[in-house]
């Protein structure tokens, strides 16, 4: 089975120069790596510059240059589209790390038959579990991560896939029936949600989601959208966009819900960001919940690139 490895980059790459020597070691040799750059002609440069002669997999890495920056799900879209004649993508964060058998683990579970879509282990640098995959809760539209925080990593196979309705973007494998059936990433989300709104449609559509524990990868999470400092000095993008993508699956996929979820969003939002004193990340929630609300898509205008 012949795996395209999909990263997608904006301004980092270091993070990618690690992700791609971690992969130059991986067991599994079936595999080629393609990269879309979303920050531009000069950030193209410096990261084929810095990723010439590396050649995981046996293979040159391809990079690809973004007219613009085009979102997450627009440049995992441009490599699939790059790359149709894989047998399955592994769509992989560019601020990862993945053990040296991931990939391999990811594989032998997609061969097996009963799954379309395949996740992992994902750990945060501080050997905690930031996620098995996740549990999109309709209702409050809100998405809970299976296992975080947990120190043992160990967890039974059919457990997970009993709780699990979407994979984690950070690292999932995903097959040419996933592909053909569900179709491509939305890229009117730009980033933030894409992931689990296709697992979703993926899903009503029946398609079927695996997981793999030993499929082991790091995730530095945040590295290039700033998601994860504390929270009084997060930015703008990230929280803007994941309340307004919330409301947007919401009305993609919960069209009914979308007056409770609403409100609930609403009063969260106050609870996370007003509670501690974060007034200008309450205001960055704020104006995407009302985003949301507007049915407002696609990239942000106030984003310069």
């Amino acid at each position: 089975m012949h795996i395209a490895v999909v990263i997608v980059g904006f301004r980092n790459a270091g993070d990618i120069l690690e992700c791609v020597s971690a992969l130059e070691r991986s067991t599994y040799r079936d595999f080629e790596v393609v990269i879309c750059e979303n920050g531009g002609d000069e950030a193209y440069r410096q990261l084929s510059a810095l990723l010439s002669g590396m050649r995981p997999g046996g293979r040159d890495v391809r990079c690809l240059n973004a007219e613009g920056n085009v979102g997450y799900a627009g440049g995992v879209n441009i490599c699939l589209r790059e790359t149709t004649y894989a047998d399955a993508w592994w769509i992989l964060n560019p601020d990862t790390e993945p053990h040296v058998d991931a990939l391999a683990a990811l594989v032998h579970r997609l061969v097996r038959g009963d799954c379309d879509a395949v996740g992992g282990t994902i750990y945060l640098p501080n050997g905690r579990i930031q996620s098995y995959g996740g549990r999109w809760r309709a209702w409050f539209g809100r998405a809970v991560s299976l296992g975080f925080g947990r120190v043992d990593g160990a967890v039974a196979r059919a457990t997970v896939e009993k709780e699990l309705n979407f994979l984690s973007g950070a690292s999932m494998l995903v097959s040419a029936r996933f592909v053909r059936e569900a179709g491509l990433m939305r890229e009117d989300y730009f980033l933030y949600c894409e992931e689990v709104e296709w697992c979703i449609r993926a899903a009503r559509r029946g398609l079927r989601l695996g997981f793999a524990p030993n499929a082991q990868v790091v995730h530095r999470a945040g590295g290039a959208t700033g998601s994860h400092v504390e929270i009084k000095m997060r930015p703008k993008l990230p929280i803007y966009l994941d309340e307004r993508n919330k409301l947007l699956l919401t009305r993609d996929h919960f069209l009914r819900r979308l007056p409770i979820v609403a409100l609930s969003s609403l009063f969260l939002i106050f609870m996370r960001f007003g509670r501690r004193g974060a007034y200008r990340q309450l205001r960055f929630a704020l104006d995407g919940w009302l985003a949301g609300l507007r049915n407002e898509r696609g990239r942000p205008s106030w984003i310069s690139f």
